[in-house]
């Protein structure tokens, strides 16, 4: 059982010992004393049991409205909505009490929207709104119900066509698995398992590994660091699969803790702290691609009411204080489970509070000059008048991972390839490899920068791996990215990415090659940009250029030739002048940085140094280039 219908169920046996406590409607001894020894197996979860007695308490006196009412209770409990629905119905049938009636009628409308009978829902709904004028709380309630209904009988006969596959055995090998996540090359799943039954509450986080052809392996502990006694579920990991953030629960309550991998040991986890943290509910995380935004659930005050989504951005000096996203997101009800794609802009959730087909449904919302859309439900057969609780979507925009609850003691994982209809607009692909010095192969700890240049703005920050030099890194969609790899005493490198237009999914393999900083040692400045035939720098190039002012900030004893090449077309004369003119724009640009016009030497080779033959565009454009070298 997750955490939510857990405390949806410890709400219910606190709002049933209230029935006790009233005057009951029989006189019948033998009655009274059946239903209230059927209250000791039901709080047990003896429910048949239970059953059996309320049925005898009937036989006594079929006039006994509580113990109808109690039946239905235990029936929803048991998701037997058919016999629910029946005692609810018989039970109103014995009561002329004005108060009671609208209690029954107000359980019929929740009762059928949860068996997926809507235009039952909303004939019930519209009774109850007729009978209750003071109770808020419960009108606004029956409202969204009511609106629920109406909206599924609107679009029930509107069917994604989503394809839906149960993963394997060999990951769904527990009793319960859900909230699952996936690194960003989709290599590892990670969720949560609970080994036991009704009585085996304990939570873990597992790992099934993706093999060469596709397959999943076996789930296996993520780490005996993160496991322990307490329960430990609904996790959200980096890009990079090496931060992990985690709900812990124990007596008192969730809260967030993080643990971090290096070489292939997770660190002891550690909380968060106060500005995440709470003394509510506080679970559910999702991290960015980039590990510097955090999107979670918790009740605590402040809120719009029930369950909300908050956030919190990394600072300098750590986690700030987290906010509440507002009325654009939350509802007076229930938001929870919140997955930020890789891209950053898109935002699936799941929530009871907005238009849908009745419990919880899955939504995605896009997020525009800091603003988000108005939630998109994702439609049948994805949802339907059942909960949908978690749902995570892989880089490339099409791919998705959820759990389904098949009873209350049974959930399993599925795979979901998504309609091109809702594959979001920004999709991202991934760049891994390893960082090694380029001359003994040594894995390095490394900076790695991510810009958009055409706004000259840093998105993301990673660092490889100290032991294996792993790193990776998310490329989200929609414009052209310089990465950049640096560490002291080394020479940066500089990547380029376009992916202004691109549909490119596999991910990319790129293993970089840092040389230390010492004579001799190159690197070709990929992210410099000039018109045909031109040799003034474009815009997109102060991005390039920044990052050699700071290097050469960093290693002030360094000087260095920034060297113009190209390809064969052309002249030799022509091809020699304009490699120079465009070396000498680049120690124009440093000049006016400060930087001391000695250290800067510029040359025009032409096309007499082609670093690939110049027989495709390909090759002609790669010969086409800025480089600088140390003297």
């Amino acid at each position: 059982m997750n955490t939510l219908k857990f405390l949806t169920l410890v709400l219910w046996l606190a709002a049933s010992s209230v029935l006790n406590a009233q005057t009951l409607s029989t006189k019948n001894k033998k009655a009274i004393e059946l239903f209230t020894a059927s209250d000791n197996f039901r709080v047990r979860g003896e429910n048949d049991k239970a059953i059996q007695l309320l049925q005898e308490a009937i036989e006594k006196d079929k006039k006994f409205e509580e113990a109808y009412f109690r039946l239905a209770q235990i029936y929803r409990v048991q998701e037997n909505l058919t016999m629910a629905v029946k005692y609810f119905e018989w039970g109103l049938a014995q009561t002329q009490n004005s108060i009671r009636i609208k209690l029954y009628v107000y359980e019929l409308a929740k009762t059928e929207l949860e068996a997926g009978s809507y235009k039952n829902t909303i004939d019930f709904s519209t009774q109850f709104l007729v009978l209750e004028q003071s109770d808020q709380k419960k009108i606004a309630q029956v409202k969204l119900w009511k609106s629920q209904a109406e909206f599924s009988l609107l679009h029930e006969k509107e069917l994604f066509e989503y394809e839906i596959t149960r993963l394997s055995d060999t990951v769904n090998a527990f009793p319960m698995q859900y909230f699952p996540v996936v690194t960003a090359d989709q290599s590892q799943l990670i969720f949560t398992a609970r080994f036991g039954g009704v009585r085996n509450e304990n939570e873990d986080l597992v790992v099934s590994t993706k093999d060469a052809k596709g397959y999943w392996s076996h789930p296996v502990s993520l780490s005996d660091n993160i496991n322990t006694i307490r329960r430990e579920g609904a996790c959200t990991i980096s890009a990079d699969g090496r931060h992990l953030i985690f709900t812990v629960c124990g007596e008192r309550g969730c809260d967030l803790f993080e643990s971090k991998k290096t070489g292939n040991v997770w660190s002891k986890p550690k909380s968060l702290g106060p500005a995440i943290n709470s003394s509510s509910w506080d679970a559910q995380p999702s991290l960015s691609a980039d590990g510097r935004e955090l999107y979670f659930v918790s009740d605590r005050q402040g809120g719009r009411g029930g369950y909300d989504i908050w956030y919190s951005r990394l600072g300098d000096s750590g986690w700030m204080k987290a906010e509440n996203l507002g009325p654009d997101v939350n509802t007076p009800f229930d938001e929870i489970s919140p997955y930020i794609h890789v891209n950053n802009q898109t935002l699936y959730l799941v929530s009871n509070g907005y238009p849908g087909f009745g419990g919880y449904d899955i939504y995605r919302l896009e997020k525009k000059e800091g603003i988000w859309s108005e939630p998109l439900n994702m439609g049948k057969p994805l949802n339907d008048h059942q909960d949908q609780y978690s749902f995570i979507v892989a880089n490339d925009g099409a791919v998705a991972y959820y759990s389904k609850e098949e009873s209350k003691n049974r959930s399993r994982l599925y795979m979901i390839k998504l309609p091109s209809s809702l594959i979001t607009d920004y999709k991202g692909n991934v760049v891994k490899g390893k960082v090694v010095d380029a001359k003994d192969n040594k894995p390095l700890k490394a900076g790695i920068e991510l810009y958009n240049i055409q706004r000259n703005e840093r998105i993301s920050f990673v660092v490889s791996d100290s032991i294996t030099g792993e790193y990776l890194m998310v490329l989200p969609g929609g414009s052209e990215y310089a990465l950049y790899i640096s560490k002291l005493s080394y020479v940066f490198q500089s990547l380029h990415f376009n992916y202004l237009q691109s549909e490119e999914a596999e991910p990319v393999i790129m293993n970089v090659y840092l040389s230390p900083v010492e004579k001799d040692a190159s690197v070709i400045l990929n992210n410099l940009f000039f018109d045909v035939d031109k040799y003034e720098l474009e815009q997109q190039s102060i991005t390039e250029l920044n990052e050699i002012v700071k290097f050469l900030q960093t290693n002030k004893s360094v000087n260095i030739e920034i060297s113009g090449h190209t390809d064969n077309s052309g002249t030799e004369s022509y091809n020699q002048q304009l490699s120079f003119k465009r070396a000498t724009s680049v120690t124009e640009y440093l000049r006016s940085k400060g930087i001391n016009p000695s250290r800067l030497t510029q040359k025009g080779y032409g096309a007499q140094r082609p670093l690939k033959p110049n027989d495709s565009d390909e090759n002609r454009q790669f010969n086409r280039r800025i480089e600088f070298k140390i003297l």
